[in-house]
């Protein structure tokens, strides 16, 4: 099914000059904001200031974030942790999904496997800081299974994703145990070590 048929694609903001941090201004996503692997921290977003900015700029929980620009052209969908409206900056794309067909959740998860990677690899613009365009989005096919399908894919994804980095942190944790008794016994082979001639 074509992303067209059933999204609303949206350019972000266009910030032509350099965006000024303001403390009581409005939270902004920026390209630097969504990880390689298609997460964006919405806790840690900074805020601007812009006196008028168009709604179509806004992101709204439900709404799914697109890299355009760079090595990795991942999606990110935003959850309930966005307790407010937030300004989208290009390059990135806003993604607004007709939630009758597709979960945000689905959809950000099937534009970053290989199949659309590959689309974005074939489609995109530039040399080494590539761009996809637009019509790269617009002519995107995906499989778009039934609701319950897609809801069972996304746990399922989001376990694997959780056993992945528990596995990593165990890997972790029993390096540094290792580490630490190589020390110890390095310590102990240097009290027990006489050089030659330290008995006279």
């Amino acid at each position: 099914m074509r992303l067209v048929t059933f999204c609303a694609i949206y350019p972000g903001f266009p910030a032509r000059t350099g965006l000024r941090p303001a403390l009581d201004g409005i939270l902004a996503i920026q390209l630097r904001d969504i990880s390689p692997e298609g997460v964006v921290d919405t806790t840690r977003l900074a805020r601007v200031h812009l006196d008028l900015v168009p709604d179509r700029y806004m992101v709204r929980s439900g709404d799914v974030v697109f890299r355009s620009r760079g090595q990795w052209n991942t999606a990110s969908a935003i959850d309930e942790q966005l307790a407010e409206r937030a300004l989208a900056v290009m390059p990135l794309f806003i993604l607004r999904p007709n939630c009758a067909i597709v979960f945000p959740e689905y959809l950000a998860w099937a534009i970053n496997q290989q199949p659309t990677q590959r689309h974005f690899d074939a489609t995109a613009q530039g040399g080494s800081m590539r761009m996809v365009p637009k019509s790269s989005l617009d002519e995107l096919e995906l499989d778009i299974p039934d609701l319950a399908t897609q809801r069972g894919l996304i746990e399922i994804s989001a376990l694997a994703e959780r056993e992945r980095g528990l596995a990593a942190l165990v890997a972790e944790k029993r390096k540094r145990l290792i580490n630490l008794r190589l020390i110890e016994h390095a310590k102990a082979g240097a009290r027990s070590f006489k050089p030659l001639g330290a008995h006279k």
